[in-house]
């Protein structure tokens, strides 16, 4: 099991999404009057009036106005305003109700449900199958399993139905009662389930254990409002006075609120310590200090970053570089440093303008040159020639850092590429030969125990299980990849017995990069003690 990585125009819908103001559920800024520009705006404005009566009035079909406004439910960058607004900047957005609704919820890190993942697996366009309960959820209690295909909801039938639609049945007023029945393999007769709605907090931190004697690991998948609250407890759980160093991955993580990244860097910096600015044309200079530090000894810690690390995650992770509180690790970041500013227009929409630039503490420019590029090509962080560093800048150790293009590792490591027969196997990432593998061998053995590892048998009911799936693997193709296969295996079956996260803890004890980050803290002690020394230089001067 490979944590999932959101690539292709997927990055699109969720760095609009995630990308919101600093502010987000305080008093926003009310729209300015329209400015007296002239003759020229107010023609164009009549020519798109005229051009928009004569599509109503003699189009061959009728025409929705919100298609033509707001454009297709599908597609957030179409129509009049979201045109409008791709020409300025690739996140500028508009919001319609549906898209405003799905925000809120986004950030707001909670919602009424059964809590449980989702999806449409490959060849099985409208049959919906859990990919995992959340931890603690009712569907979780409850005993639904990854791989169970949901039939019915509250004696509707799901057959035939877009897995999102189903998500929106699923959820529901707080205490109310859904019904579930699923088919799962080995069982001859539908499963019903009854599960009462409750609040489901959405994990923000979603990985955190001591990987390692004295060393902590701590993933953080997003920046929403209960993020600093999760990594407060997470650090408390663990024992942070006692920590020797830390790992902490914003990889995949493409941002969020502001305020939780301030906070979140916060726990690893000094009072009084810069961690980010921003200012624009019509926007002020603002500056976002920490205001209550770190408190406990200094371990050294390792940010793991990539190219769908973005926005708020990026924000952390330039301030921890730029103060040389963490040695960093990975693939350059995405680079987006455009700050949005939320408009509400009516009590359901809403303009989400960008309105300045985010910097980092040395004066770094994190957003990325987007000029003479498709949207496609930009969210898919594709650049024909890698952009040149600019922006100089230095640490508080004085080191030499360099902004304009996102964040650049401090070691660079270049991501892991799967083999042509790790791909057949593992991908997609979510619904793939090892999660279909899961329901085929619990059929039968019906659980595993927690230290749960395939043996010959297991892998030979595996190599069974593909051929039957038509999944051409050679006897030399699967000896070369079994350590690969015995992990994954061995993931997956955790997962659905144990929980996603006890699955997630063994792909990441497994991960290249993370076995190289734990192998480089001596380079982040160096980092810590080479910078105090600088600064100690520099103020007896």
């Amino acid at each position: 099991m490979k944590r999932k990585r959101m690539v292709g125009w997927g990055i699109l819908f969720a760095l609009l999404v995630l990308c919101v103001p600093a502010e987000w559920g305080q008093d926003a800024p009310t729209l300015a009057p329209a400015p007296q520009t002239g003759a020229g705006l107010q023609n164009s404005l009549k020519q798109f009036s005229a051009v928009y009566k004569l599509v109503e009035q003699n189009y061959a079909d009728p025409v929705s106005p919100d298609l033509l406004i707001y454009g297709p439910s599908d597609n957030s960058r179409l129509g009049a305003i979201p045109s409008m607004l791709n020409s300025l900047d690739p996140h500028s957005t508009f919001f319609d109700p549906t898209r405003y609704a799905a925000l809120r919820e986004e950030m707001e890190g909670d919602y009424y449900g059964v809590g449980m993942r989702i999806g449409q697996g490959p060849g099985k366009k409208m049959v919906t199958e859990v990919i995992y309960p959340l931890p603690d959820s009712p569907a979780f209690q409850a005993g639904l399993r990854p791989g169970d295909i949901i039939t019915e909801v509250n004696g509707q039938s799901t057959l035939d139905m877009d897995s999102l639609r189903v998500a929106d049945i699923l959820k529901g007023p707080k205490g109310t009662v859904a019904h579930i029945a699923v088919l799962r393999e080995g069982s001859k007769h539908p499963l019903d389930f009854t599960l009462t709605r409750q609040k489901i907090t959405q994990l923000s931190v979603d990985s955190a254990f001591m990987i390692r004697p004295g060393i902590a690991y701590i993933h953080i998948n997003t920046f929403n409002e209960v993020t600093d609250e999760q990594l407060t407890a997470a650090l408390d759980r663990l024992g942070q006075d006692n920590f020797r160093g830390l790992v902490l991955d914003l990889r995949g993580n493409l941002g969020g609120l502001l305020n939780q990244a301030v906070a979140v860097a916060s726990h690893f910096l000094r009072t009084n310590q810069l961690v980010v600015y921003h200012y624009g044309r019509s926007s002020s200079m603002r500056r976002y200090y920490v205001t209550q530090g770190e408190q406990g000894p200094q371990y050294p810690i390792i940010v793991l970053i990539d190219s769908n690390t973005a926005s708020a995650a990026e924000i952390v992770t330039g301030a921890l570089q730029d103060h040389d509180r963490a040695l960093v690790m990975g693939q350059p970041s995405f680079g987006k440093g455009l700050v949005q500013t939320e408009f509400p227009l009516t009590d359901d929409t809403m303009l989400l303008l960008t309105t300045a630039r985010y910097y980092t503490p040395s004066g770094r420019l994190i957003q990325r040159d987007y000029s003479h590029m498709s949207l496609y090509d930009y969210f898919n962080h594709y650049n024909p020639e890698p952009l040149p560093h600019s922006q100089a800048r230095l640490t508080d150790g004085g080191r030499t850092v360099y902004g304009g293009t996102g964040i650049t590792p401090d070691v660079t490591v270049p991501p892991v590429k799967w083999n042509t027969t790790q791909q057949k196997l593992g991908e997609p990432l979510d619904i793939n030969s090892f999660f279909e593998f899961g329901p085929s061998y619990l059929s039968s053995h019906k659980s595993v125990p927690a230290d749960f590892e395939p043996d010959r048998k297991v892998l030979d009911e595996f190599k069974k299980f593909i051929a039957s799936q038509n999944i051409p693997v050679s006897d030399q193709d699967f000896s070369s990849n079994v350590q690969f296969i015995r992990e994954n295996i061995r993931a997956q079956l955790i997962s659905v017995i144990y929980g996603q996260q006890a699955g997630q803890q063994i792909t990441i004890e497994n991960e290249p990069l993370v076995l190289k980050a734990l192998d480089s803290f001596g380079e982040a002690r160096a980092l810590l003690f080479n910078a105090r020394r600088y600064m100690a230089r520099r103020g007896q001067q």
